[in-house]
């Protein structure tokens, strides 16, 4: 029987101490692209420039001939192959990854009705434009991969999907969120449902949502919004029996994250549990591979690189690789590059508030199902989650919360969009939040930038840093403010969604792209740093100008 939607939202309107341990992650053992001489061999050789373009390679031939061969390569050479023998031998044994072909989406209207609502002519041509690009980046798996599976990287998964674009030709987990909510804005519900049904797949077979769909990313997830994506699916169908069938796989994700990735601490004599991105895989990422190994080269001991390799993955993890954020110096201040990230340091703000949303999600989404027990542990979980993010990481003086450094319990103060995600997820009702984060956000200068809200105020040339802007954590931003309930926010946030949507638009009409990130300093400039070029397409940059348009510019 279907509950009324009205019903659903009146029940997300509707105290567990967990010792953490750190459980042994899965992890990706394949000896080709995750692991082994092999990989080490052909991605130091750097005869790709982008070492993803390896990893993404098909095998023509079994694995275990390519391994022969590479063993006989070798062999030959004294294992020490010049580079153009290594090119040979990929030449001989891979090819350019085809295992992915256009999908032609069973749900695409040119023309939704979400248009005719939008109030300003030109922001309504600009949804039109978008709405058709869903179709240019619309994937399915192709029959030979369920074939012959173990030629490839990719993760084989019934449904087809909408990938970010550029170099990531598979689906990425946290991309995926605003992406939907594009899809929803353009009402392809069945799309969607697909694409969640794909990483419940995933959550069924490896117990979590990998990075992306790639198998070298099975050590490493990314910021858990899974539940999130559920929500506004429910949202916008009311679709309860395939919630029913489905709640004890969202359950068993966030129980990954309990397992694997929480940390107990004393702060201020009361102990707390939160959460951090934490990957416990001393080897270099392998889409990455000599760019990790250089990166860490600098450390002094066999035992500080893995760290190093360890840190790295799990920036990886956060979606902000890289940033400053994460870069830790001998004196617990913000280091400058890259070679000083501790990311296993560090309590995050926007983890730790994703994961208390979530459980709150998973509560409303135990109660439908009939499951009163487990309605109660996650409600009390969301509970005790959200008062240890206020009591831990809110800083009174300057009316934000913080990132904690978890060596020396102390808040990491530097700007982020990520310090106001607990309002972005709607922790608290208080809209005297709202007003601390308008008045926060004016002493950073934050309004002042005049193509968008900057990932921080340090420019150290990665991506995820100052000149750059990332749609999502525009969301982050605009969308915590409007949610507080304060009316002061809620005019910074039209504001600054007014500023986003237009930079957008501009960009648009000049290149007649989309792109994954852009300059904050520069009204129609585009993002760059990093460790790859500048990418087009682009799933999430879309789906976020939905959201917006939704928002703000909606009747």
């Amino acid at each position: 029987m279907m509950l009324p939607t009205n019903l659903y939202g009146a029940l997300l309107s509707c105290t567990i101490y967990l010792h953490a341990v750190f459980a042994v992650m899965p992890t990706c053992d394949n000896e080709i692209y995750c692991k082994g001489n092999l990989l080490k061999t052909v991605q130091m050789s750097r005869i790709f420039p982008d070492s993803k373009t390896f990893v993404d390679m098909e095998m023509t031939r079994s694995p275990s001939d390519v391994m022969k061969n590479f063993n006989s390569l070798m062999s030959s050479t004294n294992n020490h192959p010049s580079r153009s023998q290594i090119k040979s031998f990929v030449q001989d044994n891979f090819q350019p990854g085809n295992e992915l072909e256009d999908w032609k989406l069973p749900d695409f209207d040119p023309n939704p009705p979400f248009l005719r609502r939008i109030k300003v002519p030109e922001y309504r041509k600009f949804a039109k434009d978008l709405v058709q690009l869903w179709a240019n980046f619309s994937r399915i798996l192709k029959p030979d991969v369920f074939k012959e599976p173990e030629r490839y990287s990719i993760i084989p998964v019934s449904n087809g999907f909408v990938i970010p674009g550029g170099r990531f030709r598979e689906f990425y987990y946290w991309d995926s969120y605003w992406i939907i909510k594009g899809l929803l804005a353009s009402g392809m519900h069945q799309t969607v449902r697909g694409m969640i049904d794909n990483f419940l797949s995933m959550v069924d077979r490896y117990g979590f949502v990998p990075n992306g769909g790639r198998i070298y990313y099975l050590n490493r997830s990314q910021p858990p919004l899974l539940n999130l994506m559920v929500h506004e699916y429910l949202k916008a169908t009311n679709d309860i029996p395939w919630l029913k069938k489905n709640v004890h796989l969202l359950q068993e994700e966030l129980k990954y994250w309990l397992k694997t990735q929480t940390i107990t601490f004393t702060y201020n004599n009361a102990k707390h549990t939160l959460a951090q991105y934490a990957v416990d895989d001393p080897s270099p990422r392998p889409e990455s591979y000599s760019e990790d190994v250089k990166t860490c080269s600098v450390r002094k001991s066999d035992e500080d690189i893995k760290n190093c390799y360890k840190d790295l993955k799990s920036g990886a993890e956060t979606g902000w690789d890289y940033s400053s954020r994460w870069f830790i110096d001998n004196r617990g201040s913000y280091g400058k590059n890259l070679s000083e990230i501790q990311t296993r340091m560090i309590i995050p703000v926007d983890l730790n508030s994703f994961l208390a949303q979530a459980f709150k999600l998973v509560s409303t989404f135990s109660y439908i199902a009939g499951d009163s027990d487990s309605h109660q542990y996650w409600l009390n979980l969301h509970l005790s989650w959200k008062q240890s993010i206020q009591d831990v990481l809110f800083n009174e003086t300057a009316g934000i919360w913080f990132d904690m450094d978890r060596k020396r319990l102390r808040h990491r103060t530097g700007f982020y969009p990520s310090n106001l995600a607990p309002l972005w997820s709607e922790l608290y009702e208080e809209t005297s939040l709202g007003d601390l984060a308008v008045q926060y956000l004016q002493k950073e200068g934050i309004f002042e930038y005049p193509a968008g809200v900057p990932t921080s105020l340090l420019n150290t040339g990665e991506q995820w840093d100052l000149p750059n802007a990332w749609p999502p954590l525009q969301s982050i931003v605009i969308m915590a403010l409007k949610r507080s309930g304060s009316p002061k926010a809620l005019g910074a946030a039209r504001v600054l969604a007014k500023k986003w949507i237009d930079n957008n638009l501009l960009i648009y009409k000049r290149t007649c792209f989309m792109y994954e990130k852009y300059n904050a300093e520069s009204v129609g400039v585009v993002g760059g740093g990093g460790e790859y070029s500048i990418q087009t397409g682009f799933g999430w940059t879309n789906g976020e100008i939905f959201e917006l348009i939704e928002e703000f510019y909606s009747k």
